[in-house]
Parts: structure tokens; sequence; C-alpha cells
């Protein structure tokens, strides 16, 4: 081989390495982007989303490398199919319908089971509503047997749970005069007489009951007694909750029980992203940014970020939790 061939050689190589060298800084220093599936602006998870994804962005100070946004959905049902589908990272659910997406009943009977949701963590309480007239006469679940009752639309996790509800009180549908209106509507009618009562699934105090409250009165029934312990039981995605007396006008405290709004993701993520995410989502400038951002974002908080979930924890984030004594 003569010289000249083989300095060309030489040459060669230092330029491919140096491409190679090249391309693995570039892979290296690109970005990882996280979507972070939410709901519709005008509602709750949309801003939730936006705080979040501000607090583990890196270009924040969150997690290096890491792009987060915050993505407008049709909510639970939606991000579940999303994330399942690849389209996204992340998402927020509400524990009932995550739980029944991973279990394949529920909302997702027939459809087959997800078996890859995970959990990153329960975020806040929405609260089971039993709405009703203030002259209706209901007083107790039960109370509800020939009564016009309003189950939420079909298709809808409210409905679900409305039928779980009325299970543990040993009703059924037919057991009411059901009908199947959304709040908004449903509300109107309660307004009019020409309903008893409505279901309804959401953080206290939500605008059109508060609305309800004030021009109509109206009482809240408590979902309470040995019929919750062993519903609880039976559903890990409920929880004990109570709706603090003056939440609406005129209607004292309330023992009821609410389902969770969760951010989930997939079993697919890779554990160190995940857990690197929830360090920094529970860090304190996470913490300062929730409490002064939105109303809810003082309610998400780490000694409850493991409750009520019905799904597994993802494994990134099952590290962290135990790594700061919230699992055992």
């Amino acid at each position: 081989m003569s010289f000249w061939t083989k300095t060309r050689r030489m040459a060669a190589g230092a330029v491919i390495g140096a491409v190679a060298l090249g391309a693995a800084v570039a892979a290296a220093q690109s970005p990882s982007f996280f979507r972070i599936g939410t709901g519709g602006t005008a509602g709750t998870y949309y801003p939730i989303g936006g705080l979040i994804a501000n607090i583990i962005s890196g270009t924040n100070g969150g997690v290096p490398g890491l792009v987060a946004t915050a993505v407008a959905s049709n909510g639970s049902v939606a991000n579940i199919n999303a994330i399942n589908g690849g389209s996204s990272e992340s998402g927020f659910s509400q524990s009932d319908v995550a739980y029944w997406a991973y279990t394949g009943t529920g909302l997702f009977e027939g459809k087959g089971k997800i078996e890859g949701l995970r959990a990153i963590a329960t975020l806040y309480p929405e609260t089971i509503h039993l709405v009703a007239r203030k002259d209706a006469g209901i007083a107790s679940v039960r109370d509800l047997k020939g009564k016009r009752v309003s189950l939420d639309e079909p298709g809808s996790g409210t409905l679900v749970d409305a039928r779980i509800v009325l299970g543990a009180y040993g009703l059924t549908e037919k057991d009411v005069k059901a009908e199947y209106l959304k709040p908004g509507p449903a509300g109107d009618r309660l307004r009019d007489g020409a309903l008893d009562a409505f279901f309804f699934v959401g953080g206290y105090p939500t605008g059109a009951i508060s609305e309800l409250a004030t021009s109509s009165g109206i009482a809240l029934v408590p979902i309470s007694g040995p019929e919750v312990e062993t519903l609880l039981s039976q559903y890990q995605f409920f929880a004990k909750d109570t709706v603090p007396a003056g939440a609406y006008k005129d209607v004292g405290e309330t023992q009821t029980i609410s389902v969770n709004a969760q951010w989930v993701t997939s079993a697919k993520q890779p554990d160190e992203t995940v857990y690197n995410i929830v360090k920094t989502l529970w860090s304190d400038a996470g913490r300062a940014t929730l409490d002064a951002g939105h109303a809810k974002g003082k309610m998400i908080r780490l000694d409850t970020a493991t409750s009520g979930l019905g799904i597994p924890l993802h494994p990134g984030a099952e590290r962290f939790y135990r790594e700061k004594g919230v699992l055992k």
C-alpha cells in the first residue's frame, strides 16, 4: 500500500469518525418531547396541564432536554386512547376511567384491556355530587326510588359511577325514572320542577350548581354509610370525600365520595424519564408553581399522589415515591 493510499484512508476514517461523533452529540442534545393530553380549554385539566408542563420542561429549569406541552383534548377517554395509540406520551384522566381502560370494563367494556396504562400521580379529587331539589324529599340515595333522576349522558363516566352508587344501595336504573342529560340541562329541569335529582362529577364548588343553589335552592344528598365501605372495598378508584358547609349556598357539610384526576402514561415510557419528571414535579419550585398557578394546584400534594390509583404506578414514579417514603 502506497503512502498516499494509506494517508487517504486515514483521512477518510477521521471524517467518518467525526461525522459519527457529531451525530452522537446531536442525538444527545436533541430534545425529548413529552405531551400531556388535558381537556377543553375552558375546563380545569388544560390550565393544570400547562402548569405541570411549565414545571417539568428543561427550558424552565426542569428536566434537562425535556420539552413538555399541554395539549387540549376531549378529556379522559381521548387521552387514554392517544397514549395507547402512541400519539401522546401522557394525559389526564379520571381514576375510574383509567381503571375501566386498564381492566376492559365500564366505558371500555368489549374494547379490550389497555394493560400498558400506568399512573404518574393522583392530582386532586373530583367529587360525586348528588344534587336534589330542596322539596323533593330525598335525604338518602335510597330515597331516589321512583324519583326522576338524571344519570348523565350515555358514554359518560358519570353514568357508570351513578350506576355503581345506585347498586351499592340496592337500586338499579329501573328503580328510578332515569333520564340521561348533561349537567346543564339537568340543572334547568331541576329548577323547573321537571326533575328531582341529578348526578354530577367534578370539583366543588362548580359554577352551574352554585348558580342553581343561589337561584332556587338545592339539597346535596350524602353518599355515606356502610354501603360506601363495601363500595370502597370493591372499587379502589373511589375515595371518601366531604363537601364543606358553605361550598354551596345554604348547604351544610355533606359526606360523599370522589374519584381522582390522575396523570397517566404508558409502561413504554423510559423509567429514568418518568423518575426525573416526578422528581421535578415535587420539587420546591414545582410546589411554588402549583400553589400560585391555580386553585386546584394547591390540592395537588405529594402525600396524596399515590391514593386511589386503581391502576399500577409507572416504575419510574414508584421508585421516587418509595425513596420519599410515600410508598412503603
